[in-house]
């Protein structure tokens, strides 16, 4: 009889978590005849090649999801978050997709993410503790 161990790991192997995004794939393609999990980055970096602002995220199938967004505190406000915004949902159209959807919280970047033409469809309220969580979605024209 095959013994089963159950991990908890706080920092997976890269190998396992794209398997995971392998074996989901095989199980999805039948139904969505293009395969998932696709990451994709857009970076900024200074002259010296230091990272000072990107986007991370995946396109899955027609949907780009945008998991980080970062800009360095001395170049908000610049336009270079809008440029680097701008940047991936124009790559992940080049890959195929009609939509882009986000999360953001009641402290964070909500305005900046309306002026981009996301728009909010859920919620999670105290998450975290006395704030909010928005999850919002756009149209890639």
């Amino acid at each position: 009889m095959t013994k089963h161990t159950l991990t908890i790991e706080e920092t997976p192997r890269s190998e396992d978590v794209q398997r995971l995004a392998q074996e989901l794939t095989a199980h999805a393609l039948p139904y969505t005849q293009v395969p998932g999990f696709a990451p994709l980055g857009v970076f900024l970096k200074d002259e010296h090649g230091a990272l000072v602002g990107g986007v991370w995220g995946q396109v899955n199938w027609n949907w780009l999801h945008i998991a980080l967004v970062w800009v360095s505190e001395a170049l908000r406000g610049a336009g270079y978050g809008r440029r680097l915004m701008e940047a991936m949902e124009q790559t992940a159209k080049e890959r195929g997709c009609t939509y882009a959807h986000l999360d953001t919280f009641s402290f964070q970047a909500r305005p900046f993410y309306e002026a981009l033409g996301y728009e909010v469809f859920g919620t999670l309220d105290d998450y975290p503790s006395g704030h909010q969580k928005f999850f919002m979605q756009k149209a890639l024209p």
